[in-house]
C-alpha cells in the first residue's frame, strides 16, 4: 500500500538487521510477561472484588472497578499505537508500564471504592500502552512468516491468565492480603521494563513531529461517552443515555474532520482504506462481543440452572481458556501451510459452532456439554485472535505497524464491551417478558440453603425462566460469532505468512 503524505516514517523504518539478534528470545519473554501481567489483572480482581468490598464498603460501585479499567484501557491504545510509530516503541512501553506499575501501587494502597476506582482508571491508562506495544514490537523483530507462532504464544498468554489469574488471588487474598494481589505485578513490570530496555535495539529517525493533540482528545471525547453509554445502559436514564450518545457521535464526526487534514493524524485514516486491516478489525471486533456474550452468563447458567458449584462453573469456562491457549499455538503452522483466509475460517467455525452447543444447552445433560461448547469456542479464539494480528501487521510498513495493531485491539475492547452490554440487556429483556418477578429471584438460586430450601415448582419455574433467558442471550452471541465467520472469508485467498503482500 503506498504511503499517505506525511508518514514518512514508513520511509524511513529503523535498520533491520541481516541476521535475527540473538537476543530476540529475551525481548519475547519481557513482551509475554508483560501482556501476561496487563491481561491478568482483569481476572485476579474479580476473584477477590467481594474482599474489597467487606473491607472499603462502596458495593454501588464495584462494577466501575472493572468498568473504568476497560474503558480507559480502550480509549488509550489507539494513542499509544501512533505514538509507538512515531517515538519508536520503546519510550511509550517505558512510560505506559511506568504508569500502570504506579497506579498498581495506588490500588493496592486505596482507602476507599471511590479512590480505587480513580487508580483503576490510571492502570487502565497505562495498561493500554503494554499489550499493543509489546505485540507491535514482536511484529518488528519477527519476519511475517515467524509472527504466526509468536503472536500464537501472545495471544495464549490470554488464556493462561484467565486460567491461573483467579487461583493466584485467592491464594493470594487467603495468605496475606486483597492489597498484595495488586502488588504482586510490581516486580513484573520492572523486570519487563529492565529486560526491554537491555535488549531491544531500535533505532528510530529523529525529526520534529507534530503530536496531534486535538485527535488525541477528540477521540477520548468520542470513544468514552459512547463506551459508558454502552457498558451502563441498563443503568441510565433515557435524557442522560441520549446525551452520552449524542456527544459521542458529534465528537467522532469532529475527529474526522480532524484526521482528514492533519498532517500527522493520531488515527490514519488511509489504514481503513486497507481491506485486512478492515476485515481483521472487524473480526476482532465480532469475536470479542462473541467471547464476551458468552463468558459473562455460562458460570451462572451452571450454577444457577444446572444447579452445580462454583467450582464446576469455573472449570466449565476453564475449558475455554486451555483450548484457546493450545489452539493459539497451533496456529501458526496452520497459517503457514495453508492461509490466513484458511486458518480464520476454521476458527470462525469453531466460534459459532461452540455457541450453538451452549444454546442447545438442556440443564438435564449435566455440566460436560457446557464444558464441550466453551472447549470449541476456546479452540476458535485462539485461532483467530492470532490470524487477524498476524494478517494485519503484514499489511502495512513500520511506520504504521502500531496504529494498526492497536487499531484492531481497540475494535476487540468495543467489541467486549458491546457484547456484555448486548447480550445482558438481551437476558434482562427476556427475563421480564417470561416473568418479571423472576429476575430479582435469581440470585436466590445462586445460594446453596436457599436453592435447596425452595419449593419444587418455584425451583421449576425460575431455571426454565432463566435457561430461556441465557439462551436468548447466546442467540445473539451466536450472531456476533457469524459476524466474525464472515469476515474471515473477506480476506484474500492464498494469502498466508510465506506469501505476504497484501491485496487492499
Amino acid at each position: 500500500m503506498p504511503d499517505a503524505p506525511g508518514e514518512s516514517l514508513s520511509r524511513t523504518p529503523p535498520h533491520v538487521p541481516d541476521r535475527p539478534d540473538p537476543k530476540r528470545r529475551l525481548v519475547l519473554s519481557a513482551c509475554l510477561i508483560a501482556t501476561f501481567m496487563a491481561a491478568v489483572e482483569s481476572s485476579i480482581v474479580a476473584t477477590i472484588i467481594p474482599t474489597i468490598v467487606g473491607d472499603l464498603g462502596g458495593f454501588n460501585l464495584f462494577t466501575w472497578v472493572f468498568t473504568v479499567y476497560l474503558l480507559t484501557q480502550a480509549v488509550t491504545i489507539p494513542v499509544y499505537g501512533r505514538l509507538a510509530d512515531l517515538y519508536g516503541r520503546k519510550p511509550v512501553f517505558f512510560a505506559g508500564t511506568a504508569l500502570f506499575l504506579a497506579a498498581t501501587i495506588l490500588c493496592g494502597l486505596a482507602w476507599n471504592m471511590p479512590a480505587l476506582v480513580v487508580f483503576r482508571a490510571l492502570q487502565g491508562c497505562g495498561a493500554g500502552a503494554i499489550q499493543p506495544t509489546a505485540a507491535t514490537i514482536l511484529g518488528d523483530i519477527y519476519t511475517p512468516a515467524e509472527r504466526g507462532r509468536i503472536q500464537g504464544l501472545v495471544s495464549s498468554v490470554f488464556g493462561i491468565s484467565a486460567v491461573i489469574g483467579p487461583s493466584l488471588g485467592a491464594f493470594l487474598v487467603e495468605t496475606m492480603s486483597w492489597r498484595a494481589v495488586f502488588w504482586v505485578n510490581v516486580p513484573i513490570g520492572i523486570a519487563a521494563i529492565v529486560m526491554i530496555g537491555a535488549f531491544l535495539k531500535e533505532e528510530v529517525s529523529h525529526r520534529q513531529h507534530r503530536i496531534d493533540w486535538a485527535g488525541s482528545l477528540l477521540l477520548l471525547l468520542a470513544c468514552v461517552p459512547l463506551l459508558v453509554a454502552l457498558v451502563q445502559s441498563g443503568s441510565l436514564s433515557s435524557t442522560t443515555l441520549a446525551a452520552l450518545t449524542a456527544t459521542g457521535l458529534i465528537a467522532l464526526v469532529a475527529l474526522y474532520l480532524q484526521e482528514r487534514n492533519t498532517p500527522e493524524p493520531m488515527l490514519p485514516l488511509e489504514l481503513w482504506r486497507n481491506r485486512i486491516i478492515v476485515v481483521g478489525s472487524l473480526g476482532n471486533f465480532a469475536s470479542g462481543a462473541m467471547m464476551m456474550g458468552i463468558c459473562a452468563f455460562l458460570p451462572t447458567y451452571v450454577q444457577a440452572v444446572m444447579g452445580r458449584s462454583a467450582i464446576t462453573g469455573g472449570l466449565v469456562l476453564g475449558a475455554m481458556s486451555v483450548s484457546w491457549a493450545l489452539s493459539s499455538l497451533a496456529t501458526g503452522r496452520i497459517m503457514l501451510r495453508t492461509s490466513y483466509r484458511f486458518g480464520a475460517i476454521l476458527g470462525g467455525a469453531s466460534l459459532v459452532a461452540g455457541c450453538v452447543i451452549l444454546t442447545l444447552l438442556d440443564p438435564a445433560y449435566g455440566p460436560l456439554p457446557a464444558a464441550f461448547g466453551s472447549l470449541v469456542i476456546g479452540i476458535g479464539m485462539g485461532i483467530c485472535s492470532t490470524v487477524f494480528i498476524v494478517s494485519i501487521q503484514a499489511s502495512v510498513p513500520w511506520g504504521q505497524r502500531g496504529a494498526a495493531t492497536s487499531s484492531s485491539m481497540f475494535m476487540r475492547f468495543v467489541g467486549q464491551s458491546i457484547g456484555a452490554s448486548g447480550c445482558g440487556a438481551i437476558l434482562n429483556l427476556t427475563m421480564r417478558t417470561l416473568d418479571p418477578n423472576a429476575l430479582h429471584a435469581v440470585e436466590r438460586l445462586l445460594d446453596a440453603p436457599t436453592r435447596q430450601a425452595m419449593p419444587h415448582a418455584e425451583l421449576t419455574h425460575l431455571t426454565d425462566v432463566l435457561s430461556r433467558s441465557v439462551q436468548s442471550a447466546y442467540a445473539l452471541a451466536t450472531t456476533f460469532a457469524l459476524l466474525a465467520l464472515l469476515m474471515a472469508t473477506r480476506l484474500p485467498a492464498r494469502l498466508s505468512p510465506a506469501h505476504h503482500t497484501p491485496r487492499t
